[in-house]
């Protein structure tokens, strides 16, 4: 389980301390890439180019790339270290210098990298040092490796940018790798495509809400989300505009992940049909059928409308260890979900707040 592998070192192994590695890969590497059909290891077609980037859990990384009009495949695996042919084990061990990284293979004349950088920079918080979100250790650092020169210019261009705008919203100075791109070692089958294996699997990845100001012609965040429907707000890009569109309860819970008190909820006993959107940013997350009266004071579901609508990310707050639930499109603070449901519906129960929530009726 992946959670098991979440406690190692903050500093980079030297290289004369790193693994020796092996000559060959330890595992077979599969040849197709299971969503979209396409080979996932060179060579590609002679029009294509390739980026490689680290933004915390590849597992969760991946699947905003694969989605995107324009990228021929993806691939998981180890980049940035000294060890050759490492395994899962291996980097996450610290051990190695590796990174989890993902490797995007595109068209440039349907996606440019530049855009492709705006939807990694937004994909996760490149602020945190060594880690994203729970899942800390130089294997989660944030990284983009360049090809070329071109490359390493959009790169740093593009952090500059980006930077500025995260420091508008209240966050600190990018720390994001930016290194020439060495050797890309594949990570293990079950790796691939994880969560289109396991739809509701792990997923630590976890933006800043901020607005990359240097794409053009992609819409980054619907990368990040699948086609939702009506009812979309624009994502504000810093701290202040939250809080003139958010209550003071709904920032303190969407924004701050507080919890409001157990039956003081507007949602608590409603039984109307309807969708239930994201109160932050209007995504779907669940529908009224799904929801049902767990005595527990909260709005309580069965399962949500997509995993792709919704974050998992490991919760150690508190003392206690759950599985926190956020909106993927804001990454804002919905709730938990706990294996206690009814078993007749999957044995989950989705226990959001009702702040956090807008009930569209139908």
């Amino acid at each position: 389980m992946r959670f098991l592998f979440n406690r190692h070192k903050s500093e980079m192994v030297s290289p004369e301390d790193a693994l020796p590695g092996r000559e060959r890969p330890a595992f077979a590497i599969p040849e197709k890439h299971t969503v979209l059909g396409t080979k996932i290891q060179p060579p590609f077609p002679e029009n294509l180019e390739t980026a490689v980037f680290g933004l915390g859990c590849f597992w969760g990384a991946e699947r905003v790339f694969w989605k995107i009009d324009g990228v021929y495949t993806t691939a998981v695996g180890y980049a940035g270290g000294y060890t050759p042919n490492p395994t899962y084990e291996e980097v996450c061990g610290g051990r190695t210098g590796h990174t989890e990284a993902v490797l995007v293979v595109f068209d440039p004349e349907k996606i440019s990298y530049r855009e492709l950088l705006a939807v990694f920079w937004e994909g996760h918080d490149p602020t945190q040092e060594m880690r994203q979100g729970n899942d800390r250790g130089t294997q989660y650092r944030s990284a983009a490796y360049y090809e070329n020169d071109e490359q390493r210019r959009a790169i740093e261009a593009s952090r500059d940018a980006f930077e500025t705008a995260l420091d508008k919203a209240g966050y600190g100075p990018i720390v994001t790798e930016v290194a020439p791109a060495g050797p890309f070692y594949y990570a293990e089958d079950y790796h691939q495509q994880y969560l289109h294996k396991v739809p509701s699997g792990y997923c630590g990845l976890g933006g800043t809400g901020v607005s990359c100001p240097v794409g053009t012609g992609v819409d980054t965040q619907s990368s990040i989300e699948p086609a939702s429907g009506d009812g979309l707000k624009p994502l504000p890009t810093s701290d202040e505009e939250w809080r003139e569109r958010l209550t003071p309860e709904q920032y303190a819970v969407l924004r701050e992940a507080g919890t409001e008190p157990p039956f003081s909820g507007e949602y608590v006993d409603t039984d109307a049909d309807g969708l239930y959107h994201c109160a932050a940013c209007g995504n779907p997350l669940f529908d009224a059928g799904t929801k049902y009266h767990s005595g527990t004071g909260w709005p309580s579901f069965t399962e949500a409308i997509s995993p792709d609508n919704v974050e998992l990310i490991e919760d150690r707050s508190h003392g206690m260890v759950r599985t926190e639930a956020r909106c993927a499109r804001c990454h804002s603070h919905l709730g938990h979900v706990f294996d206690d449901g009814p078993r007749d519906a999957g044995g989950q129960r989705w226990c959001m707040n009702s702040a956090a929530l807008d009930l569209e009726r139908r």
